[in-house]
């Protein structure tokens, strides 16, 4: 629950002061004159104090509290609530890959972090994959400011959001002019996750209003997310990016599991499909049929050790297709590449699962997935049940990929002609694509000669 703001402004003997946004004290039978109760005050009037514009403990009763009332009574005005155990000392300054590049990169964002907690000043924007580290350093800034006494608040996007929507309900315990006055005016603001941040007309009035507003007063913020700033809400995008306000950290790809599979074929699958174990002959193959198989086999091979572009391979049920592409998979994790596999149909049906209550894993997290995957495999395009919505996510992966001549390799058994015209014409292209027609039979059910 966020804490209803204090404003008050009075005169001290060199300058003016005001309270800290919403920092309340604990209940006492005398309020402070001078903060209102708040315990902190901001200098407002003299620009020359070097305080300006910065909380500072209030002279007259927050040096006389005891400082386990103060770091209890700044804990509940942050927010951090399990976040508390996320502090610089717990940080692996190497962050979580094993490459030395990326280890000195992740250890001089943790220097700018601290440096930054001792001298809140401008905005810092992290940006980064999941996983990456983003969301223990934004709570370590807060962390330490509530461990020298100075307070900070942290949120997430999508907690602000639902908090500012629960102001309009009559019997909310905070109205809503109260819980964005203490975010808009907060000392020091974390907001975490931007990617959370609902592309709704009205999400998008008041985030903004908050942003600009912590923007022309020069208010410490700090951002985490997955984009980076460019890709965001252009007016967002511009603040974000402002050299004069703000300094960015990017913090990389995706670490964690090299392996992303949707449907059956789990990486303990793989070794059954290794290149190795793709027999050519097929159940006796002759003459054509032998040819043009091995002649499969010959690219697919070709291709997992140096990919290049996409591959497309066509035919019917049980030619050999999924196995070619789960060998390269296996290939290219042995190469030390990351791997997405995804049979399409069920891709589809768990992207929708992403829009149900409770889903673990948010639409815009599993989608930005595929479309940064170095390998991603869509196997049985073509097989999913046709709707616009199917057409338009298959149409923004593949293009996405298609731009950046991103390693992809698709299986279908339908006609390039049959698809969906702006899907056809990029997995036809000449220049990235190498489209290949498997004509062996089924497998499964014998082989002709």
């Amino acid at each position: 629950m966020l804490e209803p703001p204090t404003r008050t402004a009075m005169s001290t003997d060199a300058s003016s002061v005001e309270t800290a946004a919403g920092i309340a004290a604990p209940a006492a039978e005398s309020v402070c004159s001078l903060c209102g109760g708040a315990r902190f005050v901001r200098v407002t009037a003299d620009l020359q104090d070097p305080r300006f514009g910065h909380p500072v403990p209030c002279s007259r009763c927050a040096t006389v509290e005891d400082p386990e009332q103060r770091r209890a009574r700044l804990l509940r005005y942050s927010r951090l609530g399990p976040l508390r155990r996320m502090t610089f000392e717990q940080l692996d300054r190497g962050g979580r890959t094993e490459e030395s590049v990326e280890q000195a990169h992740y250890a001089e964002a943790v220097e700018i972090a601290e440096r930054y907690a001792e001298h809140p000043e401008g905005w810092l924007v992290l940006t980064g994959a999941h996983g990456r580290g983003k969301t223990h350093l934004a709570a370590a800034i807060a962390n330490r400011l509530i461990d020298r006494g100075d307070p900070a608040m942290f949120l997430t996007i999508a907690d602000l959001l639902d908090q500012l929507r629960a102001g309009y309900d009559e019997d909310a315990e905070e109205d809503y002019e109260r819980v964005l006055e203490q975010v808009r005016r907060a000392p020091v603001l974390i907001l975490d996750d931007l990617d959370g941040y609902s592309e709704t007309a009205w999400a998008r009035e008041k985030f903004l209003q908050i942003i600009s507003h912590r923007f022309n007063a020069l208010l410490p913020t700090v951002f985490t997310g997955v984009r980076p700033p460019d890709e965001t809400e252009p007016l967002l995008a511009s603040r974000l990016s402002d050299p004069g306000v703000t300094q960015q950290i990017e913090l990389g790809t995706a670490v964690g599991p090299r392996f992303f599979s949707v449907g059956a074929m789990g990486r303990d699958q793989l070794a059954r499909f290794a290149l190795d174990r793709f027999d050519p002959a097929g159940r006796g193959l002759r003459g054509e049929s032998r040819r043009n198989l091995e002649g499969a086999f010959r690219l697919a091979r070709s291709w997992a050790l140096e990919p290049d572009g996409w591959l497309v391979f066509l035919g019917g049920n049980g030619c050999g297709k999924t196995h070619l592409a789960a060998g390269i998979a296996a290939e290219r994790l042995a190469q030390g590449d990351s791997v997405a596999f995804a049979n399409v149909p069920d891709l589809l049906d768990e992207l929708r699962a992403t829009f149900a209550p409770g889903a673990t894993e948010r639409f815009d997290h599993r989608f930005r997935r595929l479309l940064e995957a170095p390998v991603l495999i869509l196997d049985d395009l073509g097989a999913q049940q046709t709707s616009a919505w199917a057409e338009e996510k298959l149409y923004q992966i593949l293009n996405h990929r298609h731009l950046r001549r991103t390693p992809t390799i698709v299986t279908t058994n339908r006609e390039l002609k049959e698809m969906e015209p702006r899907i056809a014409s990029r997995l036809a292209d000449l220049q990235t694509s190498t489209v290949y027609q498997i004509t062996a039979p089924d497998y499964r059910t014998g082989a002709a000669g």
